[in-house]
Formats: structure tokens, C-alpha cells, sequence
């Protein structure tokens, strides 16, 4: 049975009532507090093994406490609960020596579950010792998947594993990199990117590691490479999908070594740096095609982080808009805002371009619009495809996902010339539907499964099945 006490602070009388019943049919002792100043002297007297605690207090912003707290008692893992769900939070956080941040609504039992593997596992965890970033953020959402985007990154800030992101073109894999970057230990280096699908196969290996004078026609000079370039950083690898097998073969030495050579050079070359690798692509599926080395890639999967596309977090198209309007009204264009017919519009186009697709047409209608205000008419002239303007017709859907469907056999038959594909094509087109339909509806309830499975018009137990088979993460709120 758990055992220790817990100090919870929170100006919302319903977030404390129901904490405290958790906690205690948990077998925990709980104390209850609205400020912060209680939760203060508290802490100073040495009473409590654990703080539950929300970021805004009446009297006093908790992260102005938390380093004082941690001061005092290194060992007293605190939990941090915020509604203000931004990257910057989860950051902030992180830098104060927080154990762990929660965005509000929560999940009571991955409250519970984390409350025990603090109390049993203590951990202290340093301040990152960096100026307050102030209010611009690389990152903009507070929906559930990005909430735990800003998790996972605000747990790698202080470490130097090899990060692998993977998401669609346009999802912002390269601002996920920069993020970790600039909020990391290694900020003060440099941060240098190569994307492997920009350069010609038969110079990736110079642009990696350098070339030395007359290691090929036209190397009139000795060129350093971008792992010299970023030492003492972060080397950002993008689109590593497209990365030849000879030079898959140098980046794996580097991994395992920690030193590589030059092309034409001899002599081993020691390097420091963090390596963080994207894709669009599905690489275990290159590795079946004896396109991508296995060992290369269980080197750079070392902590996987997913990008969801953006028709799976709608909810964060409201910030987007805002945000890149902000952005173009400081380059100089006229300041504009949106009415809600129009948002409405954009939930429901499909971003076939994601989020980039979305900034390009916010600054397309900041450039080209006199209008003050965007109205739904206006954004009708810029998106054309006819399921944005007539969603709710349940023809010109089917029309569209056939079309799709057609598409996407069509590529796939093409890859075959004129070979019959192997056998099991029924389950798998099946699964490429199923996987982004669940996940879409387990988006749209916040990672209710019940309200999930009325959506689909599924029973809850196939539901939790499809979920279990598919490996779909689910982000739960607190219901």
C-alpha cells in the first residue's frame, strides 16, 4: 500500500476535491492548500514527501517558488499543473527542477501512477541555468498530442540522446529539432542543418565529413564538414530516409566511435555532437527494401518522437492562425483577424501541407487581402477543394476518400511493374485507414474512448482492441 504525504496546491476548489479523494483511496495523507504561501511554509518546515501544485496562484507564481523550494529540499519531487498548456510551460517547468509537468484537464490515473514512481524512485533534476526565454515560443498548440510533445522534450533538454522525429513534410520536425537545441545544455554551440534529399548522393559523405584537397575532381581546397561545423552542438539530419548505403555505413561508425575521417583524409577526427535525425518516411519499411541499415537505425531510434499531422490536432488551428498572423503584422503587413466561420472552415480542410500549408495561406491572405477581418467567402477563393466548402455532403466525402483510395493503389500497384503485389493487400490498405480514422476520432473526443467509439459507431471493446493492434497512442484528459 503507498504511503507518504502529499501537498497539494491549487486556487480551484473542484481540482483540490478531486485530487484529494484520488489521493486518499490511493492510501496517501493529503494537504490541502489554495495559495502559495502555505504551500511555502509547508515545505520550509519539512512537512510533505510530495507537491502536487498549479502554476498560477493568487498570491505568488509557483515558479518564482520552485527554485526556492528545490534550494532548500533538492529531494522533494514537485509535479507542476498548468492550463496554460505551451511549450514555453513544459520548458519553464523542466528549467525550475520540476519532476514532472501536467497540462490540465489531467489523466487521474497517470497522476497516481506518476506520484508513486517519484516516491519510489526519487530523482533530482538541475536547473537549467538560462535567461527566461520570454513569450516567443517555437512551438504553438495545447492540443493533447502536443501537450506531450512538449513533455518528452522538456525531459531530453538535459540530456544528449539521439533523438529520431518523424512526421509528414510541413508538420515542423525542423522547429522540434531547433527546440532542442536552443533549451538544451548544448545552446551555446552551434546548431547546424543537412538535408540529405537537397544534396546529390555522390557528395552527401563531403557535406558530412569534410574532403581533403584533391579527394575528388574539383576538391581544389580542404573543405571541413558539417559534424566539424557543428561540434560542441546539435547536428540536425533531415529527411535521413534518403541518406545513401555508403554513407549510412560513415554515420554508423560515427555513432558507435565517436570519431570519423575526412573524405581522402586518414587521420581519425574526434567529434561532439548531438544528433537528432527526421524523416517522412516509414524507414522500418526501408529496411525491408535493403534501403536503410537496421543497425543505423535502432542507433538513431534511441528516443522516438512522432509529429501528428495537422487534421489530427485541429484544436491548435485557432493558436496557429494567431500566431502567424502576429508574425507577418511584425514583418510589416496589415494586422488581420478571423471570424469564426471561417476557422470553422479551416477544421475542416485536410492540410494535405500541414502546418506550413497553414502559415503559407495565413501570410498569402496578410498580403494579398485588404480586409480587416477574413470571412469565410474570403477563404473560400483561396481553398479550393470541395470538401472543405461541403464537408457535411456525405457524397462528395465518398467521392474524395475513393479517389484517394484509387490514388494510393495506384502508386502501389506501380511498384510492382507487373508483378502481383504480395499477398494481404485487403489488411493492409485496411490498416492505412483505420490507423489515421481512430486516431482522428480519439483526437476529436480528447482520448475519450467511449465518446471515441459512439463517433465511429463501434462497440468500446473493438474499439480498445483496433487501439491495442494499431499501437495508437492515446492521450487522455481528465473526464
Amino acid at each position: 500500500m503507498p504511503t507518504g504525504t502529499i501537498l497539494v496546491a491549487d486556487d480551484d476548489a473542484a481540482i483540490r476535491t478531486v485530487l484529494n479523494q484520488a489521493l486518499s483511496r490511493a492510501g496517501y495523507t493529503v494537504r490541502l492548500t489554495s495559495n502559495a504561501s502555505t504551500l511555502w511554509r509547508w515545505v520550509s518546515s519539512g512537512d510533505g514527501d510530495l507537491v502536487i501544485t498549479d502554476v498560477v496562484m493568487p498570491d505568488e507564481n509557483i515558479f518564482d517558488v520552485l527554485p526556492r523550494m528545490k534550494k532548500m529540499r533538492p529531494e522533494l519531487p514537485v509535479l507542476v499543473m498548468s492550463a496554460q498548456n505551451t511549450f514555453m510551460t513544459a520548458i519553464k517547468a523542466s528549467e525550475k527542477g520540476a519532476y514532472e509537468y501536467l497540462p490540465k484537464p489531467f489523466d487521474l490515473k497517470e497522476l497516481t501512477n506518476i506520484v508513486q514512481r517519484a516516491l519510489e524512485e526519487p530523482k533530482k533534476r538541475p536547473a537549467l541555468d538560462m535567461e527566461d526565454a520570454g513569450e516567443g515560443m517555437p512551438l504553438v498548440g495545447r492540443s493533447p498530442a502536443m501537450q506531450e510533445i512538449y513533455r518528452i522534450l522538456a525531459r531530453l533538454m538535459q540530456t544528449d540522446l539521439t533523438v529520431m522525429i518523424n512526421g509528414e513534410s510541413g508538420t515542423g520536425k525542423e522547429l522540434v529539432a531547433r527546440a532542442l537545441h536552443d533549451y538544451g545544455k548544448r545552446r551555446n554551440g552551434p546548431f547546424v542543418a543537412i538535408n540529405m534529399a537537397a544534396i546529390p548522393r555522390d557528395l552527401i559523405e563531403a557535406e558530412l565529413f569534410g574532403h581533403e584537397k584533391g579527394a575528388f575532381t574539383g576538391a581544389q581546397n580542404r573543405s571541413s564538414g558539417r559534424f566539424e561545423q557543428a561540434d560542441g552542438g546539435t547536428l540536425f539530419l533531415d529527411e535521413i530516409g534518403d541518406m545513401p548505403m555508403e554513407a549510412q555505413t560513415r554515420l554508423l561508425r560515427v555513432l558507435q566511435q565517436g570519431e570519423y575521417t575526412t573524405v581522402g583524409g586518414r587521420t581519425p577526427i574526434k567529434t561532439d555532437v548531438r544528433i537528432v535525425a527526421a524523416t517522412n518516411k516509414d524507414l522500418r519499411h526501408l529496411i525491408n527494401q535493403g534501403l536503410f541499415r537496421e543497425d543505423l537505425y535502432f542507433r538513431l531510434n534511441v528516443v522516438p518522437i512522432r509529429l501528428p499531422p495537422l487534421r489530427e490536432r485541429v484544436e491548435d488551428i485557432p493558436d496557429l492562425v494567431r500566431h502567424f498572423f502576429s508574425l507577418v503584422e511584425k514583418e510589416g503587413l496589415q494586422a488581420k483577424q478571423i471570424d469564426q466561420s471561417a476557422l470553422n472552415m479551416l477544421r475542416r480542410y485536410r492540410w494535405p501541407g500541414n502546418v506550413r500549408e497553414l502559415e503559407n495561406l495565413v501570410r498569402r491572405l496578410a498580403a494579398l487581402y485588404p480586409q480587416d477581418i477574413i470571412s469565410e467567402s474570403l477563404l473560400d477563393q483561396e481553398l479550393s477543394q470541395p470538401s472543405v466548402s461541403s464537408a457535411s455532403e456525405e457524397s462528395n466525402e465518398s467521392v474524395n476518400l475513393g479517389g484517394s483510395v484509387e490514388k494510393y493503389l495506384t502508386g502501389y500497384f506501380d511498384t510492382f511493374g507487373e508483378a502481383l503485389p504480395p499477398p494481404g493487400l485487403y489488411h493492409r490498405i485496411l490498416r492505412e485507414v483505420e490507423y489515421p480514422l481512430i486516431s482522428a476520432a480519439l483526437a476529436a473526443t480528447r482520448g475519450n474512448q467511449i465518446k471515441a467509439a459512439e463517433l465511429l459507431g463501434v462497440n468500446r471493446n473493438t474499439l480498445r482492441k483496433k487501439i491495442r493492434d494499431l499501437d495508437i497512442q492515446v492521450m487522455r484528459s481528465a473526464r
